[in-house]
């Protein structure tokens, strides 16, 4: 249980990291307006006028762009690329925050996924291998307690039966049997 509530805070935590830095876009169909026929400015123009200042280039809402420390350049993250390398260093690369560069980020998220696929394992592996040998295992004492239970009965028996034996033989002995016939009778008188 409490793995399961741990795994649940940290994958609460992780969504809350990913929608806060823009690894997913939290933008609802309905607040887009119309465009007019005014041409707006490009993603490419708005990331591009942000040079310089790294603060500045990833304050741009839905993560778009990325900075380059050692040119000083706001650009748009290739999107087609999966690692912006051609472009930039990754150790010179900021992306969703500038105090942490790119190659950072990349070891660190995935630090943190095999961290949970570990605990997931983990979890699994408890829930339900563990239970299967704590059944045999319950099963086993289970089995040993009826055996010592079986023979605890089967000697109280026994001595149950000796107990009997010798007070029936001491009964004998002074005639006080019920269906004995020994030498100790009542007298009836005759009449």
């Amino acid at each position: 249980m409490k793995n399961l509530l741990f795994s649940t805070v940290v994958l609460v935590v992780l969504v809350c990291f990913c929608s806060e830095f823009g690894f997913v876009s939290s933008v609802n169909a309905t607040t887009k307006t119309p465009t007019t026929a005014t041409a707006a400015p490009t993603v490419a123009d708005t990331c591009g006028a942000h040079n310089g200042s790294c603060d500045k280039c990833l304050a741009f809402p839905g993560a778009k762009c990325y900075y380059c420390n050692t040119n000083k350049v706001c650009a748009l993250y290739p999107a087609k690329e999966i690692l912006p390398t051609k472009y930039c260093a990754l150790s010179e690369a900021r992306w969703g925050v500038c105090f942490l560069n790119f190659e950072a980020l990349i070891i660190s998220m995935g630090v943190i996924a095999g961290i949970l696929l570990i605990g997931f394992a983990l979890c699994i592996y408890c829930c339900c291998c563990r239970s299967r040998s704590n059944r045999a295992k319950y099963a086993s004492e289970d089995a040993k307690f009826e055996r010592k239970k079986a023979e605890r009965k089967m000697h109280h028996e026994q001595k149950k039966a000796d107990r009997k034996a010798k007070n029936d033989e001491i009964r004998r002995k002074y005639g006080l049997m019920p269906d004995d016939e020994g030498s100790y009778r009542k007298f009836e008188e005759t009449a």
